[in-house]
């Protein structure tokens, strides 16, 4: 199924540490004497404060912002950050150690730090989501993000024409697919392809495309080029489950390929669809907005999102937008494979034969996107100045 998650087991509300209060912690000793116990809960207490007081002080403030390296934005987790099943968030809290964590109340998740620069996040499923939790960050002035490079790593539903499970996408443009007229297919005329109408125009497709609300965002094409290339030789995860889901779809050539490395336009709606017709109209869709320059090969929910508070930021010169990687890794596919209708798949979306490339597009997505954030940081004294190239 297309964007590859579950909304309802995955839109995980924040959570809170519960702290033992003095009154359990005092019940759970064995009980010294009187005239001891004071002085005892006196040090105990003492102990704790200082250590508050530690760790507040290695925490930014605004008079001691945080000089950024490299911000991770991933979009879903499962349950806690660490040891448990895992989301998108969780091989990167694990697996870089970013044990501190850095409350950020306005945005739907939290901060964590590794200690070296890279900081990363949750922003929460959908454009609303993402879009707010990325300007949250944005305008804290605990951190300096003014040299920051940002990569949101997640996974994706890809379009079988080009791609195949646990595949690595590097977006060269991410395209908004909300913002639209709508006919229900229904009713449309029949000369039409689809009943979405790009904004301020009167028919599918119709030219010249709309100025006056940015749906196309292009990324640094050297920038990008460089991620590629710097990845390109990683060996991706393939697995016997992967290989079955791959085997269904007979006449799609690069959907039966082995997972690889790869760069197109990734294509951002809050909807999650599926099914040939709609991923037609995502080619073509991607087709009109690009202008034939890129073609489309997966499908999210946050990136458009993203993008647009990535933007706004950058306007306000708090972040450099030619510093932005999307790194997308495919899950599954963004329809069913021939034979299969996109309600019967919808049906069975959790079911373990449709589930076979989610842990390795996870998988996928961390050891591509950390090979790129630990080369950056390798190299800091040189990419802090200038783009790698």
């Amino acid at each position: 199924m297309s964007h590859s998650k579950n909304l309802s087991s995955t839109m995980s509300a924040r959570k809170k540490t519960k702290l033992c209060p003095a009154s359990q912690w005092i019940a759970q000793i064995s009980r010294p004497p009187l005239r001891f116990l004071g002085l005892s809960l006196a040090i105990f207490f003492l102990a704790s404060a200082s250590k508050a007081d530690d760790l507040s002080h290695k925490l930014p403030t605004p008079d001691h912002p945080l000089k950024v390296k490299v911000v991770i934005l991933t979009t879903f987790e499962i349950g806690a950050d660490t040891g448990d099943t895992p989301g998108e968030f969780q091989y990167w809290v694990e697996r870089r150690k970013m044990d501190t964590i850095i409350p950020l109340a306005n945005a739907f998740h939290d901060i964590r730090t590794d200690g070296t620069g890279v900081i990363a996040t949750v922003t929460g499923m959908a454009t609303a989501n993402a879009a707010s939790s990325v300007m949250a960050l944005g305008t804290d002035p605990r951190f300096d993000l003014s040299r920051a490079y940002w990569i949101v790593a997640g996974i994706a539903g890809i379009n079988p024409s080009r791609g195949s499970l646990g595949s690595a996408v590097w977006a060269d443009c991410v395209v908004d697919g909300d913002v639209a007229y709508e006919i229900d297919s229904r009713e449309i005329p029949g000369s039409w392809s689809t009943g979405v109408i790009p904004w301020e125009r009167t028919k599918p497709y119709e030219e010249p495309r709309p100025t006056d609300m940015q749906q196309l965002y292009l990324l640094d094409p050297a920038l990008v080029d460089w991620a590629v290339r710097d990845t390109q030789d990683i060996v991706l995860d393939d697995t016997p489950g992967m290989k079955k889901m791959r085997d269904g779809y007979t006449g799609f050539s690069k959907a039966q390929e082995p997972p690889k490395i790869v760069k197109g336009a990734t294509l951002s709606t809050s909807r999650f669809w599926e099914g040939a017709m709609m991923s037609k109209w995502a080619e073509d869709w991607v087709r009109y907005w690009s202008a034939g320059a890129s073609q489309y090969y997966t499908t999210a929910c946050e990136d458009s999102g993203i993008m647009r508070a990535l933007t706004n930021l950058s306007n306000a010169k708090k972040i450099d937008l030619n510093r932005v990687l999307v790194l997308r890794t495919a899950s599954d596919y963004d329809q069913p494979p021939p034979g299969e209708t996109p309600a019967q798949s919808l049906a069975t979306k959790d079911s373990p034969e449709h589930l076979g490339g989610f842990l390795p597009s996870l998988e996928a997505a961390f050891r591509v996107g950390n090979k790129v954030v630990s080369d950056i940081v390798d190299h800091w004294e040189k990419y802090s100045l200038e783009l790698p190239k």
